[in-house]
C-alpha cells in the first residue's frame, strides 16, 4: 500500500511543478501538465523505469478518468442555456464545419497519404476532427473568459463539434446491440427527468455539510458513465450532456461549481492532463516522424482554413477571430477517448494508435498556446491577472 502513496506523492509534485511553470510563463495549466507528463515519462523511464509512474495503473486511470467526466460536466454546465439560444444558429455552423472538415481531411490524408486501412482511416478522422473541451474549458476558467458572452459562445461550438464526434464514432464504429438501446432509452429518460428532479431534490435536502449535492452529481456521472462503458462506448461521453441539462439549475449554484472546481482542479486534473502527455510514445514518433507531422498537419489546416471565414463571419475579426479558431482547433478528451477505442477494437494498430495520441496532445498545446501568447482578445478578459493567476485559486470565477 505504501507504494500507492508514494505515487500519488510523485504525481502531485509533478503537478505542483507545472503550475508553477504556468504561473512563470504565463500559460494554461492543463498545457503545462501535459508538457510536465511527457518529460516526466522520458526522465523517469530513462533513470528508473517506465513503471515507477504508473500511468497504466487502475488507481491512476480511475482518478484520470474522473478527471476527465467532472470535468466535461463542468464545462457543459457552464453553457448558458441563454446565450445557447441566441447563438444557437452561431453554435450550429461553427461546430459543424469545426467537425466535417478536419473529419474528412484527416480521414483523406491518413488513407490517401500514409496509406493506412480505410477502417483505420475513418478512425483518424474520427480522432482528429475534435475539440477539447477540457482544454478550452481550463483556459476560458483560468482567463475568466467563461463569464463573457465570447467564452461562452466557443464553449457551445465546441459542444456541437464534439456531439458530432461523438455520432459519427456510434454510427461508424459502435455496435448497435440491444445494450446500446438500453442506454440510449435510459439517457433519453434521465436527461428529460433531471431538470425537474434536481431542483426539487437540491431544495428538500441540500445545503448541508455532508455536501449531498456533489455525491448526487457524482453518483449521476458514475451511473451514466458505468452504463455508456456497459453498452460499448465511453464513460465521460454522457456526462457533458449531463452538465448541459442541468446548466439552469446546477450552473448557478456558484457555491457548488466552486466546490465541484476544488476537487476537479485540486486532484483530479492532474492525473488527466499528466496522464495524457506521458502517454506519449517519443521513440515511435522519433521512428516515424512523418506520419505524426502529416496527420498534425491534417487536422490543423483542415481546421483553421474553413475555420476563420466561417468565424469572422459572425463578427468575431481581428485577434478576436483567430483567438476562436485557434481554440476551435484544440483536441484532447474525445480525440485520446476515440483512438483508445480503436486501439481496443483492433481498428488500428499500437503504432497508429501513438501518432494519433501524440496529434491530438500536440494538438491541445500548439493551438492554445499560439493563441494566448499572440490572439488574445484581451478587451474581453474581466481582469487583466485574470491570465497569470493559478486555475484554482480563482474565487472571482465562482461568482461570489
Amino acid at each position: 500500500m505504501e507504494q500507492v502513496w508514494f505515487s500519488a506523492a510523485l504525481w502531485l509534485i509533478l503537478a505542483l511543478i507545472a503550475t508553477l511553470l504556468s504561473i512563470w510563463f504565463r500559460i494554461s495549466t492543463a498545457l503545462s501538465e501535459i508538457v510536465v507528463g511527457t518529460v516526466a515519462q522520458l526522465i523517469i523511464g530513462a533513470l528508473i523505469g517506465t513503471e515507477v509512474l504508473g500511468a497504466k495503473s487502475a488507481w491512476v486511470g480511475f482518478l484520470a478518468g474522473t478527471g476527465a467526466i467532472v470535468l466535461t460536466f463542468l464545462a457543459g454546465a457552464e453553457l448558458d442555456p441563454g446565450i445557447f439560444r441566441t447563438k444557437w444558429k452561431e453554435s450550429m455552423v461553427v461546430g459543424l464545419v469545426g467537425f466535417f472538415a478536419p473529419f474528412l481531411g484527416a480521414a483523406a490524408v491518413a488513407h490517401f497519404v500514409l496509406r493506412w486501412s480505410l477502417p483505420a482511416s475513418w478512425l483518424a478522422g474520427v480522432a482528429l476532427s475534435t475539440t477539447s473541451v477540457a482544454v478550452v474549458y481550463a483556459v476560458m476558467l483560468e482567463l475568466g473568459l467563461n463569464r463573457t458572452d465570447f467564452g461562452k459562445g466557443i464553449l457551445a461550438s465546441c459542444f456541437v463539434n464534439d456531439l458530432g464526434t461523438v455520432i459519427a464514432l456510434g454510427l461508424i464504429f459502435a455496435p448497435f446491440t440491444m445494450r446500446t438501446l438500453i442506454f440510449v432509452a435510459a439517457s433519453v429518460v434521465v436527461f428529460a427527468a433531471l431538470p425537474f428532479v434536481t431542483p426539487w431534490f437540491f431544495r428538500k435536502y441540500g445545503g448541508r455539510v455532508s455536501e449531498l449535492e456533489a455525491k448526487y452529481i457524482l453518483f449521476l456521472l458514475f451511473g451514466m458513465g458505468g452504463l455508456a462503458a456497459w453498452a460499448g462506448s465511453e464513460a465521460v461521453l454522457p456526462a457533458y450532456i449531463i452538465g448541459m441539462v442541468l446548466a439552469g439549475t446546477v450552473g448557478k449554484d456558484h457555491i457548488l461549481i466552486r466546490r465541484l472546481r476544488t476537487l476537479t482542479f485540486g486532484l483530479l486534473t492532474p492525473f488527466y492532463f499528466i496522464r495524457a502527455g506521458s502517454l506519449v510514445s517519443v521513440p515511435a514518433l522519433l521512428a516515424a516522424p512523418l506520419a505524426f507531422l502529416a496527420l498534425f498537419a491534417a487536422k490543423m489546416v483542415s481546421k483553421m482554413i474553413p475555420l476563420v471565414p466561417t468565424v469572422r463571419a459572425f463578427d468575431h475579426v481581428g485577434h478576436q477571430g483567430l483567438y476562436y479558431s485557434l481554440m476551435m482547433s484544440t483536441g484532447l478528451t474525445f480525440g485520446t477517448i476515440s483512438a483508445l477505442f480503436g486501439l481496443n477494437h483492433q481498428i488500428i494498430t499500437a503504432a497508429q494508435y501513438s501518432y494519433l495520441v501524440a496529434t491530438v496532445i500536440v494538438s491541445a498545446v500548439v493551438p492554445t498556446a499560439i493563441a494566448n501568447a499572440w490572439f488574445m482578445p484581451k478587451h474581453l478578459l474581466p481582469k487583466a491577472e485574470a491570465i497569470v493567476r493559478p486555475i484554482g485559486t480563482m474565487a472571482e470565477d465562482s461568482g461570489e
